[in-house]
């Protein structure tokens, strides 16, 4: 099978790709790099033809509010619209745990117009919600200060190995469309500030964590389970301990 990976070349996308190649499917990592670019469209045409699923797993390359609402809209449209002329058979959108509970977040607000473009696209989708990467813990400690203490959120979280998420990722793409949502998450739930304080102890960094109910995660105030899933969840199989132990 032919796949394409929008964003192939990042960091989830392009393990995506490893995989997917490693099981001898013919897999098209399109970024800038390789000459396929979402929002011009150069390339997009060529890339989907003979594609049998399409997978995006790009980002805003902006926090600008109104640059995030921008990029999401053009790139999920242009991608779209090439997909129903080489007649694609499934879409697959990574997309975030909590995506609805944080309407007035500008990132969250671009992953919810994402979903809905998605959704009343016509073509057959499958959009994946992932809780937070474990490989993002070091990002989320800096949120909160590099000087001697960190500010981070007592709200719950699931973090996921990426390798765990990359697993449901390819099978998302090698399966039959789900037409919903499907949620992906790491098999711990604790309080955000717990596990950045346990991962900078392992990572010998010797900031201190103040867990702070108010403390903001990318501007937004998080209630205790707005970040972690309700219902059906796929578990990745990673614990922390073993995802950390390397880096201890």
């Amino acid at each position: 099978m032919k796949y394409v990976v929008v964003g192939g070349t990042g960091f989830i996308g392009s393990k995506v790709v490893k995989s997917l190649t490693s099981k001898g499917h013919t897999v098209i990592a399109a970024a800038p790099e390789t000459g396929v670019n979402t929002i011009t469209g150069q390339g997009l045409a060529e890339a989907m033809q003979g594609a049998h699923a399409v997978l995006d797993v790009t980002n805003s390359p902006t926090f600008e509010p109104q640059g995030i609402l921008d990029f999401f809209r053009t790139s999920t449209s242009n991608q779209l619209s090439a997909e129903r002329a080489a007649h694609v058979r499934h879409h697959i959108v990574l997309s975030i745990v909590g995506t609805e509970k944080l309407s007035e977040n500008a990132y969250f607000k671009g992953k919810n117009l994402q979903e809905q473009l998605v959704k009343s696209s016509g073509i057959p989708f499958t959009i994946v919600r992932s809780t937070q990467f474990m490989e993002y813990l070091g990002t989320i400690a800096d949120l909160g200060g590099k000087d001697g203490q960190t500010q981070i959120s007592t709200a719950n979280v699931q973090m996921i190995a990426a390798n765990d998420l990359v697993e449901a990722l390819c099978d998302a793409v090698t399966g039959e469309p789900a037409n919903r949502v499907v949620q992906v998450a790491g098999p711990e739930r604790e309080p955000m500030s717990d596990v950045v304080a346990r991962y900078l102890k392992a990572q010998g960094d010797p900031r201190t964590v103040k867990a702070d109910p108010d403390a903001l995660y990318f501007g937004s105030r998080l209630d205790i389970n707005t970040l972690v899933p309700e219902g059906e969840t796929r578990m990745g199989q990673t614990r922390f301990s073993q995802w950390v132990e390397p880096a201890a």
